[in-house]
């Protein structure tokens, strides 16, 4: 990708919903329940978030069914669902039909998704879940590991895009294993690209790490989310999602 290109910014909104559920959980719907996660949207789209992510996991911590059609809903909105490869979620995506799904691992135990989704071990379910999402009209995005057998599976999936997970990178942020990671990062980025791979990223990006993720090669889209939440405590969603986005357009 030319650094002439604007990377998008999808801003995850999950955590938007984890404090609501901290004081509301099994009563989201009330009147009183607050933060309202389509608020939160709008107010994203409005500070120009590129596209609204949400993840609907399987034990429903944070995100609820009903947040998510009340989003689809905004005009103008990009929705982009993240999702684990289950029979529920694939039936959910084809009546939600979004314009955009993202494949990743689920574990009850974890506290928010941790580590790129097993293309090579899952192959055939994953393939078959990119299949029918493409055919309810779903650009499908596989969340992997900068790993060259997880890009080079994802491609035989059919999948037109993927999105590499940053974690190991921001974690190691500001410690000598940060230049190791980032380089995987890259190569992984130039392989995605070289086979004709839409190269997406996130998990862990920040308004500090941003600077060096950006530099990244043939970056299409960031999705961040926490860092967006936790500096709206202080700012604002709109002011927060400005700020980021003041971040990626510095590639221009």
């Amino acid at each position: 990708m030319s650094r002439a290109e604007r990377i998008l910014l999808g801003v995850n909104i999950d955590h938007a919903a984890t404090l609501r559920q901290a004081r509301y959980r099994g009563n989201h719907e009330s009147i009183h329940a607050e933060p309202s996660p389509l608020t939160f949207a709008q107010e994203a789209l409005a500070g120009g978030a590129d596209g609204i992510t949400i993840h609907l996991r399987e034990d429903r911590r944070h995100i609820q069914e009903e947040d998510v059609y009340a989003i689809a809903k905004l005009a103008g909105v990009r929705l982009n669902l993240e999702m684990a490869c289950t029979a529920e979620m694939v039936a959910f995506a084809h009546k939600l039909k979004p314009a955009a799904v993202c494949l990743v691992p689920e574990s009850r135990e974890e506290i928010t998704t941790e580590g790129g989704l097993d293309v090579v071990k899952h192959f055939r379910r994953v393939e078959e879940t990119v299949n029918s999402l493409k055919q309810a009209g779903c650009e499908v995005s596989l969340f992997i590991e900068a790993n060259t057998k997880q890009i080079e599976a994802a491609l035989s999936t059919s999948a037109p895009v993927v999105e590499l997970h940053t974690g190991a990178f921001a974690n190691a942020w500001k410690t000598p294993e940060a230049d190791k990671e980032f380089e995987r990062l890259r190569n992984g980025c130039e392989k995605a690209n070289q086979l004709g791979l839409i190269v997406n990223a996130g998990h862990g990006i920040n308004y500090d790490n941003i600077k060096k993720i950006i530099t990244l090669p043939h970056l299409h889209e960031l999705n961040i989310g926490h860092t967006i939440v936790a500096r709206a405590l202080l700012v604002g969603a709109r002011q927060a999602v400005s700020e980021m986005k003041a971040n990626l357009n510095q590639t221009q």
